[in-house]
């Protein structure tokens, strides 16, 4: 029988345990925090791993593993590397849509309802309290990205009357933003998207808009985005600090942009919903099941 480690607390259903155990000798750990030493140390235990976040370069110590990713971002792995110790990895794309457009939705209404300075107010005049906001009807939306996540804002949008438009590749991004009310990120990692969000793309955006992000800050250059918010070019923004660890509001990406009067910062907590979560770990099964009957899918390609 295969020998299957879950490493960390990855918040496991009971059904979702039962399936892992039918699936070979499992070794289940239910704590969440351990060094690398030991993070090695119960890899070694198995030949199929799952494991969440919070490890890099260790994987490159370990060989001939499969790992079964409960996450959809797996482009910081170096496939080279990886073949050369004979890891193979799979992972669960789109698992995180549906929370993710979630997350994009509320900011959006935030940011234009302003809900947040009109909640649990008091001896407040009535002129402020009653001063009209922007409602979402009839507002342009820019999303950056028609992958899983982009598709699932868009069709969001759409339902709330927005006239929607999406940048991919072989669009003019300056084309596709202007006079955009709203801008989504929706951007995924590789060489195309890395620094494409610069200064000149925030100066190209019409005055007043809204900036939504949450994907890798590599993609997105924040010192221009809080330049963008001082200047008036955007009248706000909402970032979920995709490049932090989940949960950490001590990452510096989190700090850096933490307090600006204009900007909602979330510390990378975008995905995390019940639903996402049965669904991750859903495919994360999937993937081990799929292996095991050696028809493997959602493999690192």
């Amino acid at each position: 029988m295969a020998k299957i480690v879950v490493t960390k607390n990855l918040q496991l259903l009971p059904d979702q345990i039962k399936r892992i155990k039918s699936l070979g000798e499992a070794v289940i750990y239910n704590d969440n925090v351990f060094s690398k030493e030991e993070w090695l140390k119960r890899c070694d235990e198995g030949e199929i791993i799952c494991s969440s976040s919070g490890f890099r370069d260790e994987i490159y110590e370990l060989k001939d593993k499969f790992f079964s990713l409960p996450f959809v971002n797996v482009k910081w792995l170096d496939k080279k590397r990886l073949k050369e110790r004979n890891i193979t990895v799979s992972y669960a794309p789109g698992s995180n849509k549906e929370a993710v457009a979630e997350w994009v939705i509320s900011m959006l209404l935030t940011l234009f309802r302003n809900f947040s300075s009109l909640t649990n107010i008091e001896n407040a005049p009535v002129d402020e309290v009653l001063k009209e906001t922007q409602g979402l009807t009839g507002k342009s939306a820019a999303i950056l990205g028609k992958g899983n996540i982009g598709k699932e804002v868009g069709k969001i949008c759409k339902a709330f009357r927005m006239k929607v438009k999406y940048f991919e590749r072989g669009k003019n991004l300056y084309q596709v933003v202007k006079n955009a009310d709203a801008i989504i990120n929706c951007l995924s990692t590789n060489n195309e998207t890395i620094g494409l969000l610069d200064g000149k793309f925030f100066n190209s955006l019409k005055k007043g808009s809204r900036f939504i992000t949450f994907t890798d800050q590599r993609i997105c250059d924040d010192k221009e985005l809080l330049r963008a918010l001082e200047e008036g070019i955007l009248a706000g923004a909402a970032h979920d600090a995709g490049s932090s660890f989940v949960g950490r509001t001590d990452h510096p990406l989190y700090k850096n942009l933490l307090g600006h009067s204009k900007l909602i910062i979330t510390p990378h907590i975008a995905y995390n919903t019940d639903y996402s979560n049965r669904k991750v770990n859903d495919m994360m099964i999937d993937n081990i099941e799929a292996w095991i009957k050696g028809k493997p899918i959602n493999l690192l390609d």
